[in-house]
Parts: structure tokens; sequence; C-alpha cells
């Protein structure tokens, strides 16, 4: 299956947020997508997760730098809940959520009769691993499959040139021991359901392998190396996969923002310059130093049921690079990432205030109290500007602002705070 024909384009960087702080870091470091989960549903019931009030203000804050949010509703669901479950999804359906990342048949059904706008992606837990898995899925109105972690890179080439569904695969983080969507280990063992998002990862425990009445030394023996692709990401683009998925909404910040700024790199790298696509060593280093477990391996893209896809004596994550920590909270967290705006203010005395604003092809206008002639002292040019210009918390940053006032108006600070409130209120509705 090799000689599989493929197109070539670039492929989605889509990163894990677990929590807000973790989500403006994807949108920092040169995310394209960003995946998150809210209080209920998803397949990380331990992660911080995102209040309703964050996840509307995650799908604002992010469309406006064209960066798409996908929300997990990737557990199995109780036919009780079912009810419940539209009802909590439908207002992010109607803020213009991208995506639901689904693994229940049923809920898939739903979803596409309720909220016909939203697409569909089928979750990793549905264990699509063939062609037949996608032609199903896309009858229930899938447009994305993340199929099994399982397969190949020939297999899902051979996938890719037979549907015309987008494909999107793990690139980078933890692997599961047991096929995707599954296990009952968790499950069994403790009565906590992987499947119910409350997989109490059994597999990462020492356990004492007997056979043939011998018993072996206590190893790690169920727990796979960590997932790290950045040097077969020229093979993993020929392969035509759509999206390159960022596992960790269970980690930190600084994870998230690190490697999803090292893969923003190499996938631009290696559209720069496909030819001679080269990965620094130091780059490999610091990801290894990130959170990452001890060792590391390319999962089952090039390799299947090897020994050398198990940590065996070590689960644990290795010591973190303070330093680079710091370097990471500096560059992606600790700073602020605005939208540029124009804007225009109109004060003539005697005429209605006015103050537009524009952010790329979208423009609104609001007015406020006829401006008035100063007795004493004038309002000055400055002085407006200056009062205009302070956005704070919102999204945006004026790149360019022309004030058009008379030099003997007068205009309380309050006026001119209460007139830029609004606009940006506005804005962000049109938006």
């Amino acid at each position: 299956m090799n000689d599989v024909k493929v197109k070539n384009s670039k492929p989605e960087l889509l990163s894990p947020a677990g929590n807000y702080e973790g989500f403006l870091a994807c949108i920092k470091a040169g995310a394209d997508a960003v995946y998150l989960g809210g209080k209920k549903y998803g397949a990380r019931a331990f992660a911080d997760n995102f209040s309703d009030e964050e996840i509307l203000k995650a799908i604002k804050y992010a469309h406006l730098f064209d960066v798409k949010v996908y929300m997990t509703v990737n557990t199995l669901i109780k036919e009780r809940e079912f009810d419940d479950c539209i009802e909590y999804l439908k207002p992010f359906a109607e803020a213009g959520i991208d995506a639901f990342i689904v693994q229940d048949i049923g809920l898939m059904r739903a979803i596409k009769k309720e909220f016909k706008d939203v697409e569909l992606h089928v979750s990793t837990q549905a264990f699509c691993e063939s062609i037949y898995s996608f032609e199903l899925f896309k009858e229930l109105g899938a447009s994305r499959i993340v199929p099994a972690r399982e397969l190949s890179l020939d297999e899902i080439k051979a996938i890719k040139a037979s549907s015309d569904l987008e494909i999107e695969t793990f690139i980078h983080g933890a692997m599961c021991y047991s096929y995707s969507g599954q296990c009952l280990f968790s499950s069994t063992l403790g009565g906590r359901s992987g499947n119910r998002g409350r997989c109490a990862g059994p597999c990462r425990q020492p356990y004492t392998p007997s056979f043939d009445n011998k018993t072996y030394p206590e190893q790690y023996i169920l727990s796979m190396k960590d997932q790290c692709t950045v040097q077969i990401l020229d093979k993993l683009t020929e392969a035509g996969i759509d999206s390159f998925k960022i596992e960790g909404r269970m980690k930190s910040t600084e994870y998230t923002a690190f490697v999803t700024s090292v893969y923003r790199k190499y996938i631009d790298r290696y559209f720069e310059d496909k030819e001679n696509y080269k990965v620094d060593s130091k780059d490999i280093e610091d990801l290894n130093s990130v959170f990452i477990r001890t060792k590391i391996g390319t999962s089952y893209y090039l390799t299947h049921s090897s020994k050398d896809m198990i940590t065996l004596d070590n689960p644990a994550y290795a010591s973190k690079d303070d330093a680079l920590i710091k370097e990471i909270k500096e560059k992606y967290i600790d700073v602020q990432k605005k939208a540029p705006i124009s804007g225009y203010c109109y004060i003539k005395v005697g005429e209605p205030m006015m103050l537009s604003l524009t952010f790329k092809d979208k423009s609104i206008n609001v007015s406020g109290p006829v401006a008035e002639k100063s007795i004493k002292a004038a309002t000055t040019k400055e002085s407006i500007n200056k009062q205009l210009r302070k956005l704070g918390d919102t999204p945006f940053v004026f790149e360019e602002l022309t004030i058009d006032s008379d030099n003997d108006v007068f205009v309380p600070v309050s006026v001119v705070n209460d007139l830029r409130r609004r606009a940006v209120e506005e804005l962000l509705n049109e938006l």
C-alpha cells in the first residue's frame, strides 16, 4: 500500500485545552484549532474542564483569530441522559462551536438532527479501523474521523485514498495500551469506566508476570511509551492526514503551549522546504523535558506489536527543565494576544458623538450624546485618544485610531468610556 496516492495539503494543528488559560496558550503558540471539554459528557472527567461561560467566551475569542473550537462530547451516553445532553449542547451550537467530537452513535444521530450547522467529528473512542467504519459514520453525518490509534501509516493512507472524509490523527502525547475506546480494564478493576471519562490508568501500574510456572520481576508491562512524531512529520503529511492532534487535556498549560509551538514550527518548516525537512536535536531534547514520559516512540505508525513500544521499567514523567518552563511562560502564557482594530471618533460641538470600530471586513458605529462647548478647559484629542485606547481585558488593541474633534469641545471622561464600552460590545456581537 506504500504507493497509494493521496493529496498533500497543509494539515490543521489541533491542540488540547484543559482550562481557559491553556486555551489561550494554544492560540498564542500557533494552533489552528483547539479541542476542549465542558463539565459534562467528556472523556476527561478529571481535567479542570470549562464552565459554560468559558466555552462561550472561548468560541468568541478563537474566532477573532480564525481558530476553530471543537468540543468533546465523547463518553457513552445513557438513555436517561439524552435530553439533558442535547439541552446542554444547545447554547454552544448557537454560539458557533465548530464541531462536536462524539463516540456514542445514538448521540451522533441526535446532534445531526438538532444542530445541522455544527460539524460532527467521530472520536477515536469509536474505534474506526477500516473503510467500512468510515462509510457507516459518513451515513450518520460525520465530516471527520479520528481513527483508532492502532492503525499503521499505510492503513491510514489506504483509507484516505478511498474516503472523502477528513482524517484526524494523534501526533504527540500519552498512548493507551488497549484498543481505542474498547478498554474495560479500569471499569473491571475499580468500577471507573474509561468510556465514561473516568479511567484510573491501571495500565500505568507495575505487574508481576507469571507463566509456565515461572514468575518474573515486577515491570510496567502495559505502559506504552509516549508518542512523539516530530521526526516523521513529513511522512504523516504526505499520507494526506487532515488534522494533527496533540494529546494532553490533563496536562499543564506549559506543556500545551510548548508542544504546540514545536509542531507549529515543523509543519511550517516542511512546507517551506519539503526536500530538506530536518528536526533540530535541541527541540527533541526540549520535548523530552516538558512533561513527557521517560521514553518516547512513534506509536503504531511505523511499528506494530513490539516490545519496543512499552516503557517496562519506568512510566513516570521525566523531570522538567525549569529554565525552559520559565521561557515558555514568558513567551506564551504571561502575554496577551490581541486582535488589531481601527477606530474613528467624531466629536463636534452641537452634534452627537460617534465612534466607529473596524475589524477585518466588519464595522460598527455607536453614537453618544450631543457634544458641548467647553466653558473652562477643553477636552483635548490626546485625552480622548488615551481613554479610547483603554481596552483592558477585551480581545482588541487599536492598530489605528483617528480622533476628529473640535478644539473647544468638552466631553466628560465617563461619556468617552461609555462610548468605548458600547462600541466594543457591539463589535463583538457583530463578529
